[in-house]
């Protein structure tokens, strides 16, 4: 049984509205806190969109979504996974980015990683733009690389910008594939659609066994085939999950920088973590939110949906006998 220090404040003891928002109304455990080394999964923000090429925002996400998620509460309402109840959880705050030096920022969220991940936390991150994701794994895969599973509109495989050696959002993942930090015959991307400047990235992802799926493929076979088929690439081994909030329709999730036509709806961008459950997620993030391109806040409402949905495939993995763990 989670020791209650760990339990989220309940709507019924205070009202949403009031008090300090935290991601899911869990504590905050700063690292010197003496409970810091009890935690399982820590919910982490990584404010920082310097890596973005066009329309910047994300760096607002991770308040926004600590404010939109004083409305989860603490059951899954179709698997009955109880993550609070099934291992300890916490908001341990942001990591604090330089927001005019890129290497820095990189470093920062790198070290800041490698240290949780030393003290067995399972990090769930909240960018920030999707350059966030590479020093994530820099922090995680020192030792073996992982598998992946992406939901996203773009593979983030393309070369560098303006002709240098710039990282920007569009190109974390293939500098983890060269860094050795991710094993590209366990990867798997889904939901990949949009207009294309040529196929350099397409051509990586051929030559590297990385397995692509487009969103006519994904529509054309549905989510449980796919997922199916996801599994079975990303294997037993331990992987990542990383959440684009633009694989979702920008009818649904308008608030991205840069948003693609034909997407999921919101049932269907839930129900792709659902069919996670039974992978060996050790870390994952939900990036690209931006709040100023949606005043509604419905943006940052779904982030915080598919982020208690991963949570729950998280504290799944880690206690995979506990009831309602998953749909199989």
């Amino acid at each position: 049984m989670a020791d209650d220090f760990f339990q989220p404040v309940s709507g019924m003891d205070l009202p949403r509205f009031a008090g300090i928002a935290t991601f899911m109304r869990l504590p905050h455990l700063p690292d010197d806190h003496s409970r810091a080394g009890d935690v399982a999964i820590g919910l982490i923000g990584l404010p920082w969109d310097g890596g973005t090429s066009n329309r910047p925002g994300a760096r607002h996400a991770p308040r926004a979504l600590r404010d939109a998620s004083t409305m989860i509460r603490a059951r899954h309402p179709v698997t009955g996974m109880r993550p609070f109840a099934t291992v300890n959880c916490a908001d341990l705050g942001d990591i604090g980015p330089n927001p005019v030096d890129a290497a820095d920022t990189l470093a920062r969220i790198e070290t800041r990683i490698a240290t949780l991940a030393g003290r067995g936390v399972r990090p769930l991150s909240v960018g920030g733009d999707h350059l966030c994701t590479l020093p994530v794994l820099r922090g995680l895969a020192r030792a073996r690389p992982l598998g992946l599973v992406l939901f996203d509109s773009h593979t983030d495989l393309f070369p560098a910008y303006f002709g240098g050696a710039t990282l920007t959002h569009g190109n974390p993942f293939r500098a983890a594939v060269d860094e050795g930090l991710l094993d590209p015959a366990r990867m798997v991307m889904i939901g990949i659609r949009g207009t294309m400047y040529d196929r350099a990235d397409r051509d990586f992802a051929e030559a590297h066994g990385i397995r692509i799926i487009t969103i006519e493929e994904f529509f054309a076979r549905g989510i449980a085939d796919v997922m199916a088929e996801a599994r079975e690439v990303v294997g037993t081994g331990p992987a990542y999950l990383s959440y684009d909030i633009d694989f979702v329709d920008p009818s649904v999730a308008p608030g991205t920088g840069t948003p693609e036509w034909g997407g999921p709806d919101a049932f269907q961008a839930m129900g792709v973590i659902r069919e996670c459950a039974g992978l060996n997620i050790v870390a994952a993030d939900l990036v690209e939110v931006s709040p100023p391109f949606d005043p509604s806040g419905g943006t940052a409402w779904l982030g915080a949906s598919l982020l208690f949905e991963i949570l729950c495939v998280m504290a799944a993995a880690l206690a995979p006998t506990a009831p309602g763990q998953g749909l199989r």
